[in-house]
Parts: structure tokens; sequence; C-alpha cells
């Protein structure tokens, strides 16, 4: 069984290793993920009874564990969760920014007292001279000690995690400050004994050897450095819980006869829901009644409203803009494609790419080498007679040099902000290594009906042979396959029903997958397939040259062929074709681009196959693969030391999907639960896919410079703060020097992730399906206006409304606290249009960007 644990007091890499090492060390324990970014641990264990030894683990090592309930791992549950996140991490974000307040106020005085008089400013007499260096070393021990006061938290975590044998950066942090507090109050003491026994050319020896300020500059850096860290990491996951926000909190839905409005928790399957324009859909379902303009691009990045009427499908947290409709409920709650999402996304996040694993590896260690290196260093220079000043300030620089929460953050940060990306693009990533095998793919397979083409045949020809007419057959063959689930059967019942024939009842039907169907109309025993059914059955054969004739001029106008026998005896072929998609032969230049070998696989004949292939621009083709043999295609292709990619619709292809390194299902936005698929695709579009590829290169290239930046920091800045360049150049670290290096490198990694969140793909799915890329852009065209005025999510709103009513604006997103609204223009709208309009709304248009 597999469940999620929330962790509290990790604080770094080493941390999320020390986790990860005490859960996963438990007997039946098979796997432990800890996420550091999120505070999250996904633990795969043997027995229920575990989950409080699990608890127990974490507690016994310094942190806190507590195991995620169903509720809070429902849509609600993570809003309620998310909420709490935001609040704590608000609070942490308060918390650092008082510290870090406090201390610098007090460290600017600190560092003038200790060093002013040196770089030649004005000091107040009282700290100058020989006479006053008692005075001068008090007062900056007195200002020092308020620093270290209020940045205790280091010394409490740190020094914990130390004694219990698991040492953190805390730690790294807490030994080295307080080397330097402690070396400082012995150089205090001897100042003052010197003075007092008159010795002052050893009293002067050590005023220059108090460390007050390095150790009052270290925790303040720090902690400025982990201000900075919080507000960084706290973006990563904003497009997530910006999702999670737009479920409505309450639905209109008719009960006993009456409108009744209801908190959306209570909804259930089966509810009848009102909704009027600027509603937004609480659940999951399909319109009954009415019609509308839904706006989908919080959900699927659609960015024109979709019309919808009696029969369509509309899913939660999309937007009515437009007309009056009943919906009938049909998932809710954690079962609606948003709650889905949020999972997925959630899940993602907290699983690791195996390229993480390298740093997993150093961090387990990293705390630990860091003090045997900085105990070295101590020794080192003591033993080259360089005195104690010196060896102290090499080993207190090494011990905060080194920063292990940049090794922690390099994957998770790109990673969360990676899939965050991906699903405002429509685009479900399940996991990590999904994202990172999708980068390293060189081949993709494509699955014909419904992928490459839309997957829904129309009949176009009917060829009857003998004496039969063709309302007769076409009616009796339209029952045939009545019961059946195959496409080009249900493109026969439909054509029948259009014609607006009577379709009689059919007896004794049976299915026989990847070849035909066969039942009793009327009488007559009927055999509908494919060619090669009907040979297997003895129906045709190569002497029948008007029926294989016309089988080839069909398949090689792109269409399938399906041969009807009545009594053991040929009685006619309708053709059917399914159209191929408008974007495909876009999708399959741009995976060439990408450097993939595109194949097509398909059960369909080689010259129909052929004939779609052409004209989608793919030149490998497979055909004639019944459902059960596709898994075997992509086992060859794999055996061949290929990484292959299966796009397919996830339900027909599921062994395919499964057996590929990567699977992609392509569904509709309600149908994203496809257990065999790693990445499922909101549109049904190739497009999407192309564009899920060139995300997860960006992603894994982020990773990599992130985890090159981290590894290369460490590598060469421990050995610098140690002194190695001293003896040859007399370069030499101090210990503040490298406490602000520290705080930066985690901060440039973090930054760096975020850099994903511009992240533009030219050939992801956009409704207007223009045939030029260039043309796709200047649809997509945004302008961002700044707002002045706006103070509360009502203000949004007005502003909003205002600005989507102008013609030429799609969608509308406002940044209140951005003080700005993003407008999606489907034409080009002059900017004072757009200033007009805010300011006719009672707020101040600043300016447009474009």
């Amino acid at each position: 069984m597999t469940e999620k644990f929330t962790v509290t007091g990790m604080s770094c890499a080493a941390c999320q290793a020390n986790v990860t090492k005490a859960v996963s060390k438990l007997e039946g324990v098979k796997s432990c993920n800890v996420n550091l970014l999120s505070g999250a641990m996904t633990v795969d264990f043997e027995s229920p009874a575990d989950v409080q030894k699990i608890c127990s683990a974490v507690t016994a090592i310094g942190y806190g564990a507590e195991l995620q309930t169903a509720e809070t791992t429902s849509e609600s549950g993570y809003s309620s969760r998310r909420n709490e996140l935001l609040k704590r991490q608000a609070e942490k974000e308060k918390a650092l920014k008082f510290r870090m307040i406090f201390s610098i106020i007090l460290l600017v005085p600190l560092m003038y007292i200790a060093m002013g008089e040196m770089i030649g400013l004005p000091v107040p007499p009282v700290f100058t001279g020989m006479e006053n260096m008692g005075v001068s070393a008090l007062t900056q021990f007195i200002l020092a000690v308020p620093i270290i006061f209020v940045n205790r938290k280091f010394f409490i975590s740190g020094f914990k995690a130390l004694f219990r044998r698991v040492p953190n950066m805390d730690s790294l942090v807490a030994i080295g400050s307080s080397a330097s507090l402690i070396y400082g109050l012995y150089s205090l003491y001897r100042i003052i004994y010197s003075q007092g026994h008159m010795d002052m050319d050893t009293a002067h020896i050590y005023a220059h050897q108090l460390y007050f300020e390095s150790a009052a500059m270290i925790l303040t850096l720090v902690t400025a450095g982990k201000y900075m860290e919080a507000r960084s990491t706290s973006k990563t996951s904003d497009a997530l819980g910006k999702l999670a926000e737009l479920a409505p909190k309450t639905a209109r839905v008719i009960r006993d006869g009456g409108e009744l409005t209801i908190p959306s928790e209570q909804l259930v399957a089966g509810d009848i829901i009102v909704i009027r324009p600027g509603d937004t859909i609480p659940a999951d379902g399909k319109l009954i009644d009415g019609q509308g303009t839904v706006d989908e691009s919080a959900v699927t990045g659609e960015s024109i409203p979709v019309e919808k009427s009696v029969g369509d499908n509309v899913i939660t947290a999309t937007v009515n803009r437009n007309g009056s409709f009943k919906m009938q409920a049909e998932r809710v709650g954690d079962n609606t494609a948003l709650a889905q999402m949020i999972r997925l996304v959630e899940d993602a996040a907290n699983t690791k790419a195996p390229i993480a694993r390298i740093a997993d590896k150093v961090s387990a260690v990293f705390v630990p080498t860091v003090i045997g290196i900085s105990a070295v260093t101590l020794i080192v220079w003591l033993i080259a007679g360089k005195g104690f000043e010196f060896a102290l300030s090499c080993a207190v620089a090494v011990l905060v040099i080194s920063c292990p929460c940049a090794l922690g953050l390099a994957t998770p940060v790109a990673v969360t902000v990676g899939t965050g990306k991906a699903a405002q693009m429509g685009i479900l990533i399940k996991s990590a290594e999904a994202l990172e095998n999708l980068c390293n793919a060189d081949v993709i397979v494509l699955d014909k009906t419904g992928t490459v083409t839309t997957g829904t045949p129309a009949a176009e020809d009917i060829i009857v042979f003998g004496d039969i007419s063709e309302e007769i057959f076409l009616s009796e063959a339209a029952a045939v396959e009545y019961g059946s689930e195959h496409p080009l059967g249900e493109a026969v019942v439909r054509y029948a029903q259009e014609r607006g024939l009577d379709i009689p009842k059919a007896d004794n039907f049976s299915a026989h997958s990847g070849r035909g169907v066969s039942a009793e109309v009327n009488g007559h025993a009927y055999i509908a397939g494919n060619t090669a059914f009907m040979e297997e059955k003895g129906i045709i054969s190569p002497d029948n040259a008007e029926i294989y004739d016309t089988v080839k001029r069909l398949s090689s106008e792109g269409k399938t062929p399906l041969i009807f026998a009545r009594d053991g005896k040929a009685a006619g072929i309708i053709s059917a074709a399914d159209g191929i998609r408008s974007d495909s032969s876009r999708a399959v230049s741009r995976f060439k681009e990408l450097g993939l070998s595109v194949i097509m696989l398909t059960g369909d004949n080689r010259i129909t196959a052929n004939a779609i292939a052409a004209k989608s621009g793919i030149t490998e083709v497979i055909s004639d693969v019944l459902p059960e043999n596709k898994e075997e295609c992509i086992r060859r292709l794999k055996d061949e030391g290929k990484k292959v990619i299966m796009v397919g619709d996830g339900i027909n292809d599921a062994p395919a999907l499964t057996r590929a390194d990567i699977g992609i299902a392509v569904g509709s936005g309600t149908d994203i639960a496809v257990d065999s698929a790693d990445i499922v695709l909101m549109h049904d579009s190739l497009c999407d896919a192309a564009a899920a590829i060139s995300l997860s290169r960006s992603v894994m290239r982020n990773i990599r410079m992130n985890l090159f930046w981290a590894f290369f920091y460490n590598v060469l800045g421990i050995p610098l703060a140690a002194g190695v360049l001293y003896p040859a150049f007399a370069i030499k670290l101090s210990p503040m020097i490298g406490s602000a290096a520290m705080s930066l490198s985690s901060v440039c990694v973090v930054s760096n992730a975020l850099r994903l969140r511009r992240f533009r793909d030219d050939y992801a799915y956009i409704s207007n399906n223009a045939e030029n890329p260039q043309e796709r852009i200047d649809v997509k065209m945004t302008k961002t206006v700044n707002v002045e005025g706006m103070m509360c999510m009502h203000c949004a709103g007005h502003v909003q409304k205002a600005l989507e009513e102008v013609e030429g604006v799609s969608s509308v997103q406002v940044d209140l606290e951005g003080k700005k609204a993003v407008c999606s223009l489907s034409a080009d709208v002059p900017d004072d249009v757009l200033i007009s309009a805010v300011e006719k709304a009672g707020y101040k248009g600043l300016s447009v960007n474009s």
C-alpha cells in the first residue's frame, strides 16, 4: 500500500536524505520519496500498522510526520492543505523577514564599529584607541548577542540534528557561527585581562581577532538567503494552486422541484445543476438543456471559449461566459477532471527523476563530509604554523560556504515548475521519471485512429453485389453493426440513421476482435469484416477480382472497406473514411524537427495506412496489426535499443502504452485517469505531444544546469574556503563572503528553475488550428494592462469583466498582487481601447505592455 505523509522541520537536502534513510530502513518499507519543496513524503509499505512506525522513525530524528487522510487528498482537501501550506509559508516568510530586518539593523552598527576604522570611516572616539579596545569589543558582543538570539533556530535545529547524528545545513551554520562566537568571547577576555595587566601589545593582537561580526554576518546572510529562497520557492506551485482555487464554493441545483444553492462539496452524481452567465461550473457533466459559451482556458489551455449545446461535456472550474443551461453532474468532488489534474501534477512533483539520484547520494554524506573537511582544514593550518585565528577562519569558511540546499532544490523546483506549466497547457505528466524519459526518446509511435485521424469515421461508399437493394443492404448491415463498438461499425449505423432507414433487430451477435462481427438479421446469416477475415471464413478468394479491385481502389483513396457476406456470399462493401486531424501534419513535422523517428501503427491494411501516412507526412508505417500485437511491435523496437514513445487513446492501446518507455494518452479533458499512460493530453491534439517533448527537454536542461551549478559551486567553493590558493596566490575567503555565497547559491538555483514559467511552444494546441505556426502566434497575442486602484478580488473581477467585453479580447487573467491584467487577444486591440475599458470600470489604466 502507498500513503502520503506531511513532513515538517526539513530545511535542506541533508534533512531530506536523513528522512529518506530513516524511513527506508524500516522493515516492510519498499520505497520512500521525500520532497523537500512541498514537505511531502510518499511511502510504499506492506501493512497499515507500519504508519505509526514511519511517523515514529521521522520523529526520532528530529522532524515531524503526519499521515495525509483521504479528505486531504481530494480536491477540497487539496485546497485546504494548500491554504494551510500557504499560511505556513506566509508565517515563515514573515518570521524570516523580521529576523532579517532585525539582524541587518544591528549588523550595520556592529560592522561599523568592527571595521569602520580599517576602511577610513569616522568612528566615535569611545571605540578607538588602545585604551578603548575593551569598550569596542564589549559593544560588538552586545550588538551580536541579539542577532544570535533572534536566529537561535539555526542553533536549536542544527545542534539537535548533530547530537542525533543526522547533521544538516543548520548544523554547519550553527557550528561555524558558534566557533566564531566562542573565539570572539575568548578574545574579549584576553583583551580585558591584558589591559588589566598593562599588556597592550597582547590586547592589540586580540582586538583584531574578534569574530563577533563574522558570527552575526553569517547568521544574517544565511537568514537573508533563506528569506529570498522562501519567496522564490513559494512561486513554483502557483499554477496548480491557482487552478485549485478556480473550483466554485457553491452550486445551484434543482432538488424537490426547487432551486437551491448548496456548497459544492455536497454535490452528488446525478444532480441537475443550473448554470447562468458568469458562473463557474462546479462538476464534470453533460448539458441536458440550453446552451452556453464556456471558457476552458484555465483547465485545458484553450484560448477561445467553446460553444456548448445539449449532449456536450463540461468540466469543473471552467466559466460560462454567455447563455444559460442545465447540466447533469457525472463526476463530483475528487472524481472530477480538476481533482485528478491536481493529484497527477502533485504526485509528479513528489517523484524523483533518475538524474536526481546522484544529488541524493551526495546529499546523504554531504554534511558529515564538510564537517570533516573543516576539521582537517583547522588541523592542517595549525600544523603549517599559520596561527589559530587563520586556521579557524578557514575552517569556519568551509562550514558556511558549503550548500546542500542547492543540491536538494536542483531537481524538485524544476520538476514542480515544469509540471505546473504543463498542466496550464493541458498536459498532465504523472512523474518526474516520465519527464526525463520523454526527453531521452528517439522514436515516437502513433496510433492511427483517434490520434493521427479524428477517430470518428463516416460511411462514404456503398457497393452492392447481387440483386439486393441498397436500402435493404444498408439497413441489414447497420443491424449487424449495431452491437459493435468499433468506430467503423458505428459509422455504418450512423449513416443508416441519417438516411432515415429502419434498422431491424439482430440476433446471435458475436464480435471477433480485430477482424469483424457476425449476426443473424431477418433470417439471414451475416458476417462483416476486413479482407483477411473474409478470406479466413472462405467468403472470398483471389478469384473474386471484382471484390479485390474494389477493395484496392477504396484503400488507395485512404478509405477502409468493410465487406459484408449474406448467407455465405459477398453481399456488398461499405467504405468509411477517418479524416486526418488538421494539426497532424504539423505535429509530425515538429516531431521530425525534434529529431524523432515517426512511425504510424495501425490495424488497417497497408494500402489504407500508407494513404493516411502520406497525407500526414509519416514515412514509416506498420499496418495490419491486431490490438494484442501492438505491444509486441513496441517490444521489438525497444529490443533494438530504441527509446520509444507510444501515443494512443489510452484504452485500446493500453498494452502498447504500458510497454513503451513513455505512454501518452490523447483524450478529452474528462478522460484523464488512464492508468496505462505516463502522460495525458487534455486536448485531442498531437501538437501537444510535441509541446510535451519540447517542455521535457527544457526542464531536463534546466535540471542539468542546476545540478552543474550546485556541484560546481561546492567543488570550487569548499577548497577555496579551505585556503588551497593561499600558499600560491595569498587568496583566502573570509567566513562572511562564504556565507553570502552560500545564501546566493540556492537562490540562483530556484531563480533558474522559475524561468520555466516563461516556456512557450509555438506548436501547442490553439482552437483555431491555424495552418501556419506564425499565424498561431499572432492569434494568441497577449497584452498586459497595468492597473491602479484594485484593492480586492471584487475589484479584480470588475476589471476582468470590463476587459472581456472589449471586442478582440478572448480571455483575461487578473493578477491582483501584481496590479496587472493579462489579455489574450484574438485580434489586435489598440492600447487606448484597453485603458479606456479599465477606466470606465472605475480604475486607472497606467500603461499597456505587449
